[in-house]
């Protein structure tokens, strides 16, 4: 009933802007009530696009109930390394695992690697010169390595409490129903948030990944040491083994000439 006074209302007044203003007659202009009837039409086509959009920004403001209850999980708590001392030399290790200064921790908990005399070493012909030296690199290289890995194991465990808190606020935020908190700008913080946190977490595992491959690396280069040792000394065997069977047949042979019986 309103809509049909409204458009009534429409035409008069459209009807009025034509009048004549000497005779006061109404005069009736088809093509101006088709008009208006048409932009009538459109106002109310307006008007159910936006009660349709303001439908569906309440759907979409619209909050699951009850969330914490409904998603919140509770996941492991970060432990630091124990162990026991009874000689005193594994107390400085684990405060290195466990906040990632490693200092003299690793050296007091490992057999330390003594130096060669200058001597020896002049002493030595090239080969075995070699392989000393080779192999005494190794566990230099090891040391390295697994000091590397555990300023990274320290440091991702002295900083795992932070990240811990930090996951705890962005979880509450997430599942809180204050507004404040669930605008499309907030929302998109918390993503970014969320993103943020997963790559530093990657990083962390990449430095533990990198520490593993070194370590490994380590251990397939002292492998490779011990055949390699192995195939030279079979080497050295094969080439000396000829001569000294030659060596041998002709001292022989001359003892077996040179015999008589008395």
């Amino acid at each position: 009933m309103r809509k049909k006074i409204l458009a009534v209302a429409i035409a008069v007044g459209l009807f009025a802007g034509t009048a004549s203003p000497q005779e006061g007659n109404v005069v009736y202009d088809p093509t101006n009530y088709h008009n208006a009837l048409l932009r009538y039409f459109q106002l109310q086509q307006h008007l159910i696009q936006l009660q349709q959009t303001y439908a569906l920004a309440l759907e979409m403001a619209r909050n699951l109930q009850n969330m914490p209850a409904r998603y919140r999980a509770q996941f492991s708590v970060w432990r630091n390394g124990t162990a026991l001392d009874t000689f005193g030399n594994t107390a400085a290790w684990i405060a290195a695992v466990n906040t990632g200064a490693v200092g003299a921790g690793y050296q007091q908990a490992t057999t330390q690697l003594h130096p060669y005399e200058p001597d020896y070493l002049a002493s030595m012909d090239p080969v075995e010169l070699s392989r000393v030296q080779s192999q005494y690199a190794s566990v230099e290289l090891a040391d390295g390595a697994n000091s590397t890995a555990m300023a990274s194991i320290g440091s991702i465990r002295e900083d795992a409490p932070n990240l811990q808190a930090q996951l705890a606020n962005l979880e509450n935020d997430s599942l809180s129903g204050d507004p404040e908190l669930n605008t499309e700008v907030s929302v998109l913080n918390k993503i970014n948030a969320s993103s943020v946190m997963t790559l530093r977490s990657l990083q962390d595992t990449n430095k533990l990944l990198a520490s593993l491959l070194e370590i490994q690396t380590i251990l397939a280069k002292q492998q490779r040491e011990s055949t390699a040792n192995a195939i030279n000394t079979d080497i050295a065997r094969r080439a000396t083994a000829a001569a000294n069977i030659t060596e041998v047949t002709g001292t022989l042979a001359g003892s077996l000439q040179n015999f008589r019986m008395p």
